[in-house]
């Protein structure tokens, strides 16, 4: 018996994350701003989405819409207040002006994590070279999950990028779970499943009528059976 996928939900408040958690999700993604493409959630909405549900909460670090780090000092405090909040996963990811990873910024966020969990984002899609940027975070601790389309386009782009890396799990810099996200639909779904990727993530695709109404329970339930194969 193959181990079930992960479906991980964008939630941006309480609301969200209850009705994701109806409808099956395994794991949230708390963000806020998403026309900044998700920026960090404030400690007291951690807090908040903690007490209301019980699934597993990946929490994101990032202070301004792009991929460069910014303020180091800044982000190092803020993921310092997200774990008091009694976040214990996040989602994170810096690039430099080249398109190559910020492995300083990245390096000091994460000791601060002190072996957290964490999901490299969406900024690998824009990187100048993904396998490089993989080498280089491998072995990082508690990374153990990149987020991506495949390219910077969206799913529909990146299929091939993504059937190719997940026919290179276990090799070093590999070794990561792949949670498929960006303009991923449904009809995606089952040629992932056959490629062995184990990782969905929806945002937009869990809210019937757009970012300023909330996740459906029904919508995530039905991405719940797709992931499943059923």
């Amino acid at each position: 018996m193959s181990k079930r996928a992960v479906l991980e939900v964008i939630a941006l408040g309480v609301e969200d994350a209850v009705a994701a958690q109806a409808g099956g999700a395994d794991r949230l993604e708390l963000v806020t701003d998403m026309a900044a493409d998700g920026l960090s959630p404030s400690a007291a909405t951690v807090a908040g989405i903690r007490r209301a549900v019980d699934i597993s909460l990946r929490v994101m670090i990032r202070l301004a819409d792009g991929f460069a780090a910014g303020d180091a000092e800044r982000l190092v405090r803020v993921a310092g207040e997200l774990r008091e909040a009694g976040a214990s996963e996040f989602v994170l990811g810096f690039l430099d002006g080249g398109g190559a990873v910020d492995l300083a910024a990245v390096e000091r966020v994460v000791a601060v994590l002190e072996g957290c969990p964490w999901t490299f984002h969406r900024a690998i899609d824009r990187a100048a070279d993904r396998d490089a940027l993989r080498k280089q975070l491998d072995g990082m601790p508690g990374l153990d999950t990149y987020l991506t389309a495949g390219a910077s386009g969206g799913v529909d782009e990146g299929l091939p990028v993504l059937l190719a890396e997940a026919g290179r799990a276990g090799e070093p810099g590999y070794e990561q779970r792949l949670l498929v996200g960006g303009g991923l639909r449904l009809d995606h779904v089952p040629v992932l499943l056959e490629a062995g990727v184990d990782g969905f993530h929806i945002g937009g695709a869990a809210r019937p009528r757009g970012w300023d109404e909330p996740v459906s329970a029904e919508l995530v339930s039905a991405w719940r059976a797709a992931v499943d194969g059923s």
